[in-house]
């Protein structure tokens, strides 16, 4: 079974996905689309990753190296939406995303480093 983070970094990588498309193909942008579909993919990609970590050392490093792609992702969309690529509904609903998967691997990180740090 697949845990809570994995199962919504891989629902936002779809919604990043589709929003690529999107862009792309009908907002002609190639830039910004292009770093928050790599950004965003990545997410799920690290705690998928994780899962099989040599060491807790390693399973934090991944899931802190998510952190930092869910927070560039957040960059690339604010971008997106104060450039006027994609509309406020859109990014609310996307941010919203974004910033419960930040939230939830910030607090697997610092659970994780705390548990590590009383062994």
């Amino acid at each position: 079974m697949k845990s809570i983070v994995e199962n919504k970094a891989y629902a936002f990588a779809l919604r990043i996905i589709k929003a690529y498309k999107y862009l792309s193909q009908e907002q002609r942008e190639f830039i910004l689309s292009k770093q928050v579909l790599r950004s965003g993919t990545a997410i799920g990609a690290l705690t998928r990753e994780a899962e099989h970590a040599q060491s807790k050392a390693d399973f934090i490093n991944k899931m802190n190296i998510a952190l930092k792609e869910a927070n560039e992702t957040e960059y690339w969309l604010m971008l997106l939406k104060d450039s006027e690529y994609i509309d406020e509904k859109t990014f609310i609903s996307i941010h919203k995303d974004c910033d419960e998967l930040i939230r939830l691997l910030v607090s697997i990180v610092k659970t994780s480093k705390e548990n590590h740090g009383n062994k």
